[in-house]
């Protein structure tokens, strides 16, 4: 079943970068921002990634990890998470079950043929494991503020 705003989601765990196992439910007490991405080194990828890199102390301020998710390989994620130093992990999510929790595989279209991919969504979660606020169908510019005006709100409330 999908997630659903003001309700809790349930625990997941997926291989990440930096031999870590991420798991929701080792996360409470803390707010969490998971953000599914298309594809590692792609331009808007890499944009919105650094977007988080740089707000990266005004979230942890705000008692609020950071993850992104895609499905391409935890190698491929180190190296996109080096190359660009990001401070938090990458999830992969090869077998796509992390991206069927949250509903973000659609069908889209790209020269005229279509296929399944990642939209681009950003899902903020409280320090109870609740699910407070999404964003679908993402746009880059200007949404990692928004991310962080929401975290930020939600951690005074």
């Amino acid at each position: 079943m999908a997630v659903v705003i003001d309700q809790p989601v349930a625990d997941f765990e997926a291989q990440a970068t930096s031999g870590q196992t991420f798991s929701l439910a080792a996360l409470k007490g803390k707010q969490v921002v998971i953000y599914f991405y298309p594809k590692d080194s792609t331009p808007g990828c890499t944009t919105e990634g650094q977007g988080f890199r740089d707000q990266h102390a005004a979230f942890k301020a705000a008692n609020t990890e950071v993850f992104g998710v895609s499905r391409d390989s935890v190698k491929s994620h180190e190296n996109f998470k080096g190359k660009q130093q990001f401070p938090f992990e990458l999830i992969s999510d090869k077998d796509e079950a992390v991206c069927q929790l949250f509903d973000v595989i659609k069908l889209k279209k790209l020269y005229g043929k279509e296929y399944l991919g990642v939209d681009r969504s950003t899902f903020l979660i409280d320090k109870d494991g609740v699910l407070r606020q999404e964003w679908r169908g993402v746009k880059v510019p200007g949404h990692v503020d928004a991310v962080l005006a929401a975290a930020q709100a939600l951690n005074k409330a």
